[in-house]
């Protein structure tokens, strides 16, 4: 994969600037394409989520398949779940995918599980795919960070990765998580509503040392309480299970969360993962809890 692409993104490709896409939507995506062009050969940090999902899309059309790499990351904090997902996608895109191996459970500070966290997540996350990317003869490797990701104040994980030289096409060019999720309809991808799955240690109150069974127990009760709701007949499209050490706690989509506050479904569903015996609350989904005061 060495060298780089002697012309312009390939335009001629169907979608690539979908005409059903507002002016100012269109003009960003074609920067964030233009900035992918010219960082070449590129590995893309491909978590199979909407944003990532689009990068690698933009990858594929501005410099070509066999230009392009993604790259998933297995370790205990990425939900198995979201694997399968992520490998039918790329194949869907023609690209090579690599599944590197990332070790940030060996990092004392990511164990600590202290409110940078994320800082020594994404530094061996992106120390990994740096070294993949120098193997294979890439000269980037690019995120799924978008424009409102950078305005998040509980966000040093994309520190870490502009330390590096890591680039965020998405962000660069503005573009937003709504737009994001425009754009992929508009293209036709069908991540394009995918809800949000942050990684499993985001699901563990800061102050809780994070270990691998901790995060299996997570993952498990999530899968668990899933199963439960579909015996119940509800279908929440998002779905928290937070280990707040000295209690756990369920996240549903209103009005769930109110309805099934007493459901024994939901504590069977929490035992059998493993939290037996501790006190369970229901309430409400919110994006980033954990990084809210009143956890």
């Amino acid at each position: 994969m060495k060298g780089t692409m002697e012309s312009g993104p390939t335009t001629g490709q169907a979608g690539l600037f979908a005409h059903d896409l507002p002016a100012g939507i269109r003009a960003r995506s074609e920067r964030a394409l233009a900035a992918l062009f010219e960082a070449g050969p590129t590995v893309v940090a491909f978590s199979g989520g909407a944003d990532s999902a689009l990068v690698l899309a933009m990858a594929v059309r501005a410099l070509g398949a066999d230009q392009v790499i993604a790259a998933t990351s297995v370790a205990p904090s990425v939900a198995r779940s979201e694997l399968a997902s992520a490998e039918a996608f790329a194949a869907e895109l023609g690209v090579r995918h690599e599944w590197p191996r990332t070790q940030e459970l060996r990092r004392a500070d990511y164990r600590a599980n202290r409110r940078d966290r994320c800082y020594f997540c994404k530094s061996e996350l992106a120390d990994t795919l740096l070294r993949l990317a120098e193997g294979l003869g890439c000269r980037t490797v690019a995120t799924g960070t978008n424009a409102d990701d950078a305005v998040d104040p509980f966000r040093p994980g994309i520190r870490a990765a502009d330390e590096r030289g890591v680039i965020a096409p998405l962000r660069d060019a503005g573009l937003t998580k709504r737009e994001v999720r425009e754009i992929s309809r508009s293209w036709g991808l069908r991540t394009w509503n995918k809800p949000a799955s942050p990684c499993l240690a985001s699901r563990i109150a800061y102050g809780v040392p994070i270990d691998a069974a901790r995060l299996e127990r997570v993952e498990a009760a999530e899968a668990s309480v899933r199963e439960a709701l579909g015996s119940l007949g509800v279908e929440s499209r998002n779905l928290r299970v937070r280990d707040l050490g000295e209690r756990v706690r369920i996240e549903l989509d209103a009005p769930y969360d109110q309805l099934l506050e007493e459901a024994g479904e939901l504590r069977s569903a929490i035992d059998r993962a493993g939290f037996t015996g501790v006190p369970l609350d229901v309430s409400a989904f919110r994006s980033g809890a954990l990084n809210l005061l009143d956890t």
